[in-house]
């Protein structure tokens, strides 16, 4: 719905030519400059003439404006500072002078430093108070047209003559470049009247930038990705952009004689004008009152200017900035936050007492209003615990921090889909694994949905129009799995679909009860696994429902699966800490066997899990969110389970120089390996184009990865002849040679130890898979083989400490005890290795084991039972 309203009085402020307006941030006055020598200052609420600042720089093509002060930019490349006070305006000093025009000015949210854009290659960044405190901002290298702070000053951005948007990060002493936005504004000349400036919204959250091709785009500040566009607006080069100041609405103005009021939630015109030459809008901070100025040197001031069916829109709170879907309202990657019990959280009123402790020892006991939100569901409104300073986004909606909050409500770990991202822009990853990805794209209206696969030999991509809005998939050999959200009066919908069929249909569709939702869902060769907040639904994969029961961890986190087996893993039990424990269970749904019942998953305090999933040869694994990979050992019986790294991502040699910056995102263990995303930049989740997999190898966490050294000089001792030094520099270099000697054995042990720890727990994963199963002859052997190289490392370490020395001999003899051949043959072998380097004593006390392995029927190993009577 639009209405036109009648055209509101122009007031000649400056003559003929780009003019400028802006609002003190307390709203008392509107200081306006133009091409004359004068700068207009109007008080809000007078319609009097405006108080005048003659004699000033002409041409003045921008300005910027605090409580007490305000700064201009003119033509000559001069900014001035004026004073703002009740009874004198006055210049009072140039803050800058640059060699080309000035093209924009801005203030940072605290008064402390003017950005100052100019046809220079460089930003200059000036303290407010004292101008000798000079930043340069050179890495863009191109004009600046454009200049704007985001809402905690944070951030600048920078808006260049090469179509560019370049983000600059103000937290550090020297502002470094973070970001080039690159696709989004058009290329225009800095003299252009036409705008590509970013226009932050209030939250802190976007930007809105005009676009070449007359719209408005929302750029999201975490991933610098596309989000909602106001579109169908206007025929003409948009000239001014400005939010209201709670973000509900939006302003914009083009060269085709339109001002038009745009809705932020839905992106519809509510309001349309007809005004030629407008280039510059500014709100007032709290009344229904805008102004805007024209090339003609003109000002508007329109009081009720937003029609009546449409001003109370002014009066809401701090509205979210218009994200295709907001990260404040979803979780992880795939949903809504669940509501405990199937009720919508509603706000509780504070029962402490005036007599409780924490109050009484509370030294802003009193500050605080009785109206503090629980954030029962996670919708970002309520500040979470465990933190001494709120995040950079707590603030939003006006939240109030909570000192009593894992009093109040324990911390649940939050549900995922394993191998999913949220939604970057309008795109988000369904599924990621070895088999290949499945992505979609939100078209407004519908999505469209990809799947892809790594081998082309034995399945065909496809895509397709989807109507339903899946927003979580699984994907193996035989198909993929969708699910939906429900909608409206629509129950959610699981579909599956086979890549190979020999009957007509080749797909199964079935709906979910209404009111529940999906949590996490999980594929394998013979079911398909469906989680929500009340049940856990097994189906067969031709949609027959095989078994329904209610977990005991609630609410359900995730979930996995591998041939007959499913992993659930849920909230159980509330810590020290205030977080819940992660409970998992594993059971086989066809033999109807529990293998490990609500057993604790070993996190520690403050970790979360990442991503679940079985390894190729069908053993759990975890990677939580200290970059640690774990597996699950003897989990086929109940209650013997131990969680083992098998990687810890931080201590590889790639991090350990500390130049290198880069995360992980899991994908699956095969092979051996772990294969996963690198992410650089600070990243959390990969993008498009589809990143590479890596693979990295496993390496238990036993000490740190060796950094690089750098040989330094020793300086020349004094009294030393050349004769001496040469002396000196062959005997520093001998001991070099020793400690390089020493560093090569010291590796070389410490990798065979590697290879020792990685292949016993292989083999003893194999083992178990042999005695739950039917083993093969091929397994029995491969079981035979594994154990053959764990004593040949076990030998290989012997010959290293029989190098080492005499000394060495009682670790020596260790390893020997460790061999698993029971023939003789290994026990031998190691006798031959102690002679070779000349250890007789170890030599003996070999063959000592040897006989006792004979005498004892293969079994030399020490039973504690025989120390007793």
């Amino acid at each position: 719905m639009t209405s036109l309203v009648s055209r509101p009085r122009p007031r000649p402020a400056h003559t003929q030519g780009p003019t400028h307006c802006v609002y003190t941030p307390d709203g008392s006055k509107l200081v306006t400059v133009g091409s004359n020598n004068t700068i207009r200052l109007y008080k809000t609420g007078f319609d009097g003439e405006p108080a005048n600042i003659d004699d000033c720089q002409e041409q003045n093509l921008a300005v910027s404006t605090g409580n007490n002060f305000f700064v201009a930019g003119s033509e000559d490349g001069t900014v001035s500072l004026y004073l703002l006070e009740n009874d004198k305006n006055s210049f009072d000093r140039y803050l800058l002078r640059t060699t080309l025009p000035i093209r924009d000015v801005a203030l940072s949210p605290d008064n402390k430093w003017c950005a100052v854009a100019s046809d220079e290659l460089t930003v200059k960044l000036v303290g407010a108070e004292d101008n000798t405190q000079l930043r340069t901002l050179k890495e863009h290298g191109k004009p600046t047209k454009h200049l704007a702070f985001d809402p905690k000053g944070t951030m600048l951005a920078l808006s260049c003559n090469d179509g560019v948007v370049y983000i600059y990060s103000l937290t550090a002493d020297h502002p470094e470049l973070i970001r080039k936005v690159d696709g989004v504004i058009g290329r225009m000349e800095t003299d252009s009247e036409a705008s590509s400036k970013v226009t932050w919204h209030p939250d802190g959250r976007a930007f809105a930038v005009p676009t070449p091709t007359r719209d408005i785009q929302v750029i999201s500040k975490n991933d610098w990705e596309k989000q909602r566009v106001f579109t169908k607006g206007h025929d003409g080069d948009i000239t001014a952009l400005a939010w209201s100041p709670n973000g509900a609405l939006l302003a914009s103005a083009a060269k085709d004689k339109r001002l038009l009021i745009w809705s932020t939630k839905d992106q519809n015109v509510v309001a349309r004008f007809e005004f030629p030459n407008v280039i510059d809008i500014a709100w007032h901070p709290t009344k229904n009152l805008v102004s805007f100025t024209t090339s003609d040197g003109e000002v508007f001031i329109c009081p009720d200017f937003i029609p009546e069916q449409f001003s109370s829109l002014l009066r809401l709170p701090k509205q979210p900035a218009p994200f295709i879907h907001d990260p404040l309202a979803e979780i992880s990657a795939n949903g809504r936050q669940p509501v405990a019990n199937g009720h919508k959280a509603v706000p509780r009123p504070r029962r402490d007492s005036l007599e409780s402790l924490d109050n009484l020892l509370d030294e802003n006991y009193g500050d605080l209003e009785d109206d503090f939100v629980v954030d029962d569901d996670g919708a970002g409104y309520a500040l979470p615990t465990g933190r001494k300073r709120p995040a950079e986004d707590d603030d939003i909606f006006g939240a109030h921090p909570n000192k009593r909050g894992n009093f109040v409500q324990p911390q649940h770990h939050e549900s995922f889909q394993p191998g999913s991202t949220p939604w970057r822009g309008n795109r988000k990853y369904l599924c990621l694994n070895l088999i290949g990805f499945v992505w979609t794209v939100d078209q407004d209206s519908h999505h469209t949905v990809t799947v892809e696969f790594y081998d082309h030999e034995f399945h065909r991509d496809f895509h397709f129009t989807d109507t339903f809005l899946y927003d979580k998939a699984c994907l193996n050999g035989k198909g993929t799995l969708f699910s939906c959200p429900p909608k409206d009066d629509a129950p959610a919908v699981i579909f599956y679909r086979p890549h190979e069929t020999w009957t007509q249909r080749n797909d199964w569709r079935t709906q979910l009860p209404r009111g529940e939702s999906v949590l996490a869902m999980s594929l394998s060769d013979s079911f398909v696994t469906v989680t929500t907040a009340k049940y856990v639904r097994v189906y067969t994969l031709f949609g027959i429902p095989y078994r329904v029961y209610r977990p005991k961890s609630t609410p359900i986190v995730t979930c996995a699966s591998w041939r007959d087996y499913v992993l659930t893993m849920g909230n159980g039990p509330v810590g020290a800490d205030g977080m819940s424990k992660l409970l998992y269970t594993i059971q086989n749904i066809k033999r109807d066997e529990i293998c490990q019942n609500e057993d604790i998953v070993a996190l520690p305090g403050g970790t979360t899990v990442k991503s679940v999933f079985f390894s190729d040869s069908g053993d759990p694994c975890i990677y939580d969110s200290t970059g640690t990979l774990l597996t699950l050992l003897h989990w086929r019986q109940p209650s013997r389970a131990s969680w083992i790294p098998l990687l810890d991502t931080n201590l590889m040699a790639r991090l350990a120089s500390g130049r290198k910056h880069e995360t992980y995102f899991p994908i699956a263990v095969a092979d051996n390996k772990f294969h996963c995303i690198i992410l650089k930049g600070g990243d959390q989740y990969p993008y498009f184009p589809r990143p590479l997999l890596s693979e990295f190898d496993f390496s238990i966490p036993l000490t740190s990865a060796p950094g690089k050294k750098k040989k330094q000089k020793k300086p020349r001792p004094d009294g030393l002849d050349d004769e001496d030094e040469e002396m000196v520099e062959e005997i520093s270099s001998d001991e070099n040679e020793d400690a390089d000697e020493e560093s090569t054995s010291s590796a070389e042990s410490k990798k065979l130890e590697q290879d020792y720890l990685l292949k016993g727990l292989h083999a003893t994963q194999l083992a178990d898979l042999l005695d739950a199963t039917k083993s093969t002859a091929s397994q029995r052997a491969a079981l035979t083989r594994l154990e053959l190289e764990i004593d040949k490392t076990l030998l290989q370490l012997l010959a290293v400490e029989c190098r080492e020395g005499e000394d060495r001999g009682m670790r020596a003899l260790e390893f020997v005890q460790l061999m698993r051949d029971r023939s003789g043959r290994m026990i031998e072998a190691a006798g031959k290795v102690a002679d070779r380097y000349g250890r007789n004593v170890l030599g003996e006390k070999i063959r000592e084991v040897g006989e006792e392995c004979l005498g004892s029927g293969g079994d030399f190993r020490d039973d504690d039972d025989d120390d007793f009577p």
